[in-house]
């Protein structure tokens, strides 16, 4: 019998696309598709060393397991040459960046207190959102959805949950859009801003946790400070920092999927028409099909610790490797016609890759899913001749894309 492992390639066999993933044409699904069809791997130069791009679906559970991988931690912002401050000590305390007994110990009592059953109750709380702000525009002209809508609606219903007073939601908002740039690839120039930024955002948390303390209110975050006192295993700066994660997990992402889906859906008059006759049985369609169609969060990064056999090359410990969300969420091997925008497709996947995999797999999910399958529905039964106007929104490209711009009119 042969010896099969003469026929691996090594990791340097690994071809070299020359990736720049702050240009808009990392993000073209034209380029993975072509690539997909070449290789399952690609390697990325990146600083001193380099990333294996990961193409197919077929090996995201492979390389998100814990037996074979971890998450990035701290990596990243000092490859960036962020060595110190409130954006790394961010990172270095949420339970995203976090591995083994770390992350569970930050994630539990998050999990526990934001699980899926509970935030199913918060249908009700969000239809109402959405038909409040489609009221305000209602016949009125072109609106700038991103900012008027898509940021507003996860920012007031993450504001009613945590009880912050809705005077001082355009603050909050500003320090939402400022953090979440500390967890991708950092704008250096932007560097001074997004810390001052988190810096309110940390003092604000802190005031808000002292206050449930002192009065609890038997809402989300009275539970969240109830179960972090009796576990007692998290740290101030842990607990604080669990909060704004969550808070970013159910907000940045959550708008830029709102806009993309929904723009999706007017330029496939046919889907939108379908939706509008049956928005609550479609909702959830129209979602997933958005979510797979436009990722907004361009792929799942972590570190080997043991070498792996990926499709036929060995991957040597210590390597960063990403799952690509965008080329995986259109690989035809799992989604028929991928390439095409449909609400009525069939072979949507149980555990959508939009919301990460494995143990690390978004906390904010169940909130995000249900802000976006109200607004669709809420768009579609209160205002069904709603269209764009201009331009079509654009993703800018990053390891979390960004919408550009949106204008829409509700009627």
């Amino acid at each position: 019998m042969a010896d099969t492992a003469t026929a691996l390639k090594t990791y340097n066999d690994i071809p070299v696309l020359d990736w720049d993933l702050q240009n808009p044409e990392a993000s073209s699904y034209d380029l993975f598709k072509e690539i997909r069809a070449q290789t399952p791997l690609v390697r990325v130069p990146m600083g001193m060393g380099s990333m294996v791009l990961a193409l197919r679906a077929r090996m995201v559970d492979q390389i998100v397991s814990p037996e074979n991988t971890r998450q990035l931690e701290t990596e990243l912002k000092m490859m960036q040459g962020i060595f110190d401050g409130p954006i790394l000590d961010f990172v270095a305390q949420v339970m995203l960046f976090a591995n083994g007994d770390v992350h569970q110990r930050r994630r539990q009592p998050v999990a526990r207190t934001f699980a899926f059953k509970l935030m199913e109750a918060m249908r009700p709380k969000a239809a109402a959102v959405a038909a409040e702000i489609i009221d305000d525009h209602l016949g009125k002209g072109p609106v700038d959805f991103l900012k008027d809508f898509a940021a507003q609606m996860p920012a007031r219903i993450i504001a009613d949950i945590l009880g912050i007073p809705r005077v001082d939601l355009p603050v909050f908002m500003r320090w939402i859009s400022d953090t979440a740039e500390a967890i991708g690839f950092v704008d250096l120039s932007r560097r001074a801003d997004i810390e001052q930024s988190l810096t309110e955002f940390n003092a604000y948390v802190d005031q808000l946790l002292a206050d449930r303390r002192s009065n609890p209110r038997g809402d989300f975050l009275s539970d969240y400070v109830a179960a972090t006192a009796a576990s007692g295993n998290l740290t101030e700066q842990e607990i604080r920092a669990q909060v704004v994660g969550l808070i970013l997990a159910g907000s940045d992402t959550t708008r830029n999927s709102m806009c993309m889906t929904l723009s999706q859906l007017l330029h496939h008059p046919d889907q939108w028409e379908a939706l509008c006759a049956d928005p609550d049985g479609l909702k959830k369609k129209a979602s997933e099909e958005g979510l797979r169609y436009e990722p907004v969060v361009s792929g799942i990064p972590r570190v080997t610790t043991r070498e792996l056999e990926i499709e036929g090359f060995l991957i040597p410990p210590g390597a960063i490797t990403m799952v690509s969300i965008l080329s995986v969420l259109r690989d035809p091997e799992v989604y028929a016609d991928p390439e095409t925008f449909n609400i009525h497709r069939t072979d949507q996947q149980r555990w959508h890759l939009a919301f990460g995999a494995g143990a690390h797999r978004c906390a904010g999910e169940a909130l995000a899913r249900v802000e976006l399958e109200e607004t669709l529905a809420a768009i579609a039964r209160l205002a069904p001749n709603t269209r764009v106007v201009g331009a079509a929104p654009r993703l800018n490209p990053g390891a979390i894309r960004t919408v550009d711009q949106m204008q829409v009119e509700f009627a």
